[in-house]
């Protein structure tokens, strides 16, 4: 099992349910790892920064369960020991629950078992070794969970999506808008680095996975490209209005009717994935708010750092996202007014589109 460092269980059945996977008849053989959902316990009622994750958890990923398995999210998952060892699927494997470890502990003293923990405990123990590539999580990418969750299933495993009624585990999501678009920058960064990889799902996967279950995971793997598109979305039209260019057909004119039920039915279709998932209206307002947000802000600088990389302009980084916030700033969270906190350049962005609209 592993968990986030600030993420604790909220459900004592959390690990029966996990064995009863691994132990069924059927498909228990079959898994991999067994992965719940992200929850944060913080949430507004209203979701200002629209950080719940309560779609991607209900469709998304209960989605993905039924092409080979959810994607790795490096918390709330139970791995079977021997899949990090680089263990294949084979349709003969069966599960030695005690004879393995027993062995292992008859032949080997405490004092043998001690020296090689603290070998173990280096910061070289892992040099020349294929712990990062064949053993163990991927290394040198910043969203090494999902690479190794893809290598889990181009060896033959599959996963299961365990979204239980109480949640299995709860932990903390962003309180303040820098914090957002940091989690969000280096989740798109991550993913898009991934799709421009070896390990891209279409050639990592191929002849490995269905090709359904490829397409699920670059639904993640493409969210910092899209921000082109959306910047094209936020400035061509506006630029259109002020010199009189029409790009649409009149209201009254017969051609609107696309246009108008293109919008209508994406945006009810939204609301209804929204409110079934337990938001509000205002929650899924906030939602799209922040969606556009994100694209023309995290996921740009996201797709311009990992160009910035491939061409050796800068080296890959690990951002933390920092969780603690002052009195005052969890006070206007709980309020749910807006904090913008300390300057950073996506305001920039932000900032400029709004004055752009205002003229």
């Amino acid at each position: 099992m592993n968990v986030d460092c600030n993420t604790y269980s909220s459900n004592s059945n959390t690990v029966r349910d996990a064995l009863c996977f691994f132990l069924d008849e059927e498909m228990g053989h079959k898994l991999g790892f067994v992965q719940y959902p992200q929850n944060y316990d913080n949430m507004t009622k209203n979701n200002i920064y629209g950080n719940s994750l309560h779609v991607i958890n209900e469709v998304e990923m209960g989605g993905m369960d039924s092409l080979g398995g959810p994607l790795y999210v490096g918390t709330g998952c139970f791995h079977r020991r021997e899949i990090l060892c680089g263990r294949r699927f084979t349709k003969e494997y069966q599960e030695d629950w005690n004879g393995g470890i027993k062995g292992r502990i008859q032949d080997t003293s405490i004092d043998e078992i001690e020296e090689k923990a603290k070998s173990l405990a280096t910061c070289t123990s892992e040099h020349d070794t294929q712990w990062g590539d064949e053993i163990g999580l991927k290394y040198n990418c910043p969203m090494e969970d999902v690479i190794t969750g893809l290598a889990i299933h181009c060896r033959g495993w599959e996963s299961v999506y365990n979204n239980t009624t109480r949640p299995a585990f709860m932990g903390l999501g962003p309180t303040t808008l820098a914090q957002t678009l940091l989690q969000h920058k280096r989740w798109s960064e991550g993913s898009f680095s991934i799709f421009l990889s070896k390990y891209c799902p279409f050639l990592f996967g191929h002849g490995k996975t269905k090709l359904r279950h490829q397409m699920s995971y670059c639904i993640y793997g493409l969210w910092a490209p899209n921000s082109l598109p959306t910047l094209y979305y936020v400035i061509i039209p506006s630029l259109a209005l002020l010199k009189g260019i029409p790009l649409f057909p009149k209201i009254t004119s017969p051609r609107i009717a696309p246009f108008i039920y293109a919008f209508c039915v994406k945006n009810m279709y939204s609301l209804y994935e929204a409110l079934s998932c337990g938001g509000t209206l205002k929650g899924w307002w906030n939602g799209q708010r922040m969606w556009l947000v994100k694209r023309i802000t995290s996921f740009l600088f996201g797709a311009i750092d990992i160009v910035r990389k491939l061409l050796g302009l800068s080296k890959m980084t690990f951002a933390v996202t920092p969780k603690v916030s002052s009195e005052d700033e969890s006070k206007r969270y709980e309020q749910e007014i807006m904090e913008f906190g300390s300057s950073t350049p996506e305001y920039v962005i932000i900032a400029t589109i709004g004055l752009f609209w205002l003229i």
